[in-house]
C-alpha cells in the first residue's frame, strides 16, 4: 500500500467526519490528486467504512498466501509493456512477465483502469 493511498484514506476519513458525500469526496480527491486519485469504488468503500465508525486507515491483516505478483514494480512493467504495444493480449503479457493471466488482468483493469487491451475477443479482458 502506497503512502499516497494512505494519505487519501486519511482525507476521506476527515471529509466523512465533516459530513461530505461520497460524490463530493471523490470530486475533491480528483481535484487534488488528478489521475492519481483513488478509483470511485475504492472511495465509496472507504466512505462506508469510516461512516460505520472505522478509525484505522491501513488494511487489516488477512490470512492466506500474500499476493506477490501484483507489486508496484510489476504494475509499472505492465504499464510500460502496454505503452510500447497496445495490441498485446493478456496471455502474451503474462507470458512475457512470467506471471499468471488473472494477475495481469487485475493489474490492467484495477490498477491501470484499462478496459480493453486488444481486438481478439477470446484473449482480451
Amino acid at each position: 500500500m502506497s503512502e499516497l493511498e494512505i494519505e487519501q484514506r486519511r482525507n476521506i476519513k476527515f471529509l466523512v467526519k465533516l459530513g461530505k458525500s461520497g460524490n463530493e469526496i471523490r470530486e475533491m480527491l480528483v481535484q487534488v490528486y488528478g489521475n492519481s486519485a483513488m478509483k470511485k469504488t475504492a472511495v465509496y468503500k472507504w466512505v462506508k467504512r469510516f461512516s460505520e465508525g472505522r478509525e484505522g486507515v491501513t488494511d487489516e491483516e488477512r490470512s492466506g498466501r500474500p499476493a506477490t505478483s501484483r507489486t508496484e514494480e510489476n504494475i509499472a512493467k505492465v504499464r510500460q509493456i502496454v505503452r510500447e504495444n497496445r495490441r498485446l493480449t493478456v496471455r502474451s503479457i503474462a507470458e512475457q512477465m512470467n506471471i499468471d493471466r488473472e494477475t495481469v488482468r487485475k493489474i490492467l483493469t484495477e490498477d491501470l483502469d484499462m478496459r480493453k487491451v486488444c481486438g481478439k475477443k477470446r484473449h482480451c479482458l
